[in-house]
């Protein structure tokens, strides 16, 4: 929990994010992942001054522990001073005990946000996926907790002004936009419409630019006329020379003459796709059922 120092911008994590959103399709499957939606309920969050502290906070985790399809468990909330903004017992259940910051006691707007990430933690749990270390670990329950519509919860208790500044989760501003916006790619909804927040509505606009040039690079036939033209000397280079593409494209070639292959990420679910170099070419993404449009 960042708060009142400085909030880090941009997208350091981005490739951890990637490959959490890859790796919670492969352990959901496509049909898994469409079960989450709609995204969890504004009202659900809703915490009033005149709400019992402790009720309330069991209430709003029992929408969420429905929300995110886990067990009808039970939630045992508990308030006290911590350095982080929560923690949770990651024990078999049939209890879950989670604990948040004191600050949340006069901050309760912000409690939806803080278990939605808690939660998140128990789920991934339960499902047998995690990440080598705590960084990408901690990465990794933003990013599903996003994707699974929970997690706008989170980037809407992003506040920043001269004087002060909140943010909770490990990502960015901007990373949590760029998650949310492929979510709302693959949805077709809008979560800048629950946003209460306006540095978080600012946030998810630029990562929705962001997620929006996953669907235009090349070979995809709605990249840029500059990515098309950098595309066509990278495969007449790997034509010529059998060479891979230069470091840093969105995409490489293997194979030998009358056999060039291109290799790109998905822009849904980012797994590697393979195609052949013939022209026009419609491929299906295996893991996340994407039809793309291609142009090899």
């Amino acid at each position: 929990m960042a708060n009142g120092s400085e909030v880090v911008h941009g997208y350091p994590h981005l490739t951890t994010v990637r490959a959490a959103i890859t790796a919670l399709y492969r352990r959901l499957s496509y049909d898994g992942i469409r079960g989450y939606a709609p995204s969890f309920a504004p009202v659900d969050a809703a915490f009033s001054d005149q709400d019992d502290l402790h009720l309330g906070a069991q209430r709003v985790a029992h929408a969420m522990v429905q929300h995110l399809h886990l067990p009808d468990a039970r939630m045992i909330v508990s308030f006290r001073e911590m350095e982080h903004a929560a923690s949770v017992e990651l024990a078999a259940g049939p209890e879950y005990f989670i604990e948040l910051n004191d600050r949340f006691r006069t901050h309760r707007q912000d409690i939806g946000a803080a278990l939605a990430h808690e939660i998140t933690h128990i789920l991934l749990h339960r499902l047998g996926l995690e990440f080598p270390g705590t960084r990408d670990n901690e990465i990794l329950t933003d990013t599903a907790s996003a994707y699974l519509g929970a997690g706008w919860l989170l980037l809407d208790a992003y506040r920043e002004d001269a004087s002060s500044s909140q943010k909770l989760g490990y990502l960015t501003p901007e990373e949590f936009g760029y998650v949310l916006a492929k979510r709302a790619l693959l949805f077709d909804e809008d979560p800048a419409v629950r946003f209460t927040s306006p540095q978080a509505y600012t946030a998810y606009t630029k990562g929705l630019a962001q997620a929006r040039g996953d669907e235009q690079q090349p070979p995809l036939t709605a990249a840029g006329w500059s990515g098309r033209r950098r595309y066509a000397k990278d495969r007449r280079y790997a034509v010529d020379h059998a060479g891979p593409a230069p470091a840093g494209s969105p995409y490489s070639f293997d194979g030998g003459p009358g056999a060039l292959r291109v290799a790109f990420d998905c822009p849904t679910c980012r797994q590697r796709i393979r195609v052949p170099v013939r022209g026009r070419v419609r491929a299906r993404c295996g893991l996340c059922r994407t039809v793309l449009e291609c142009d090899t």
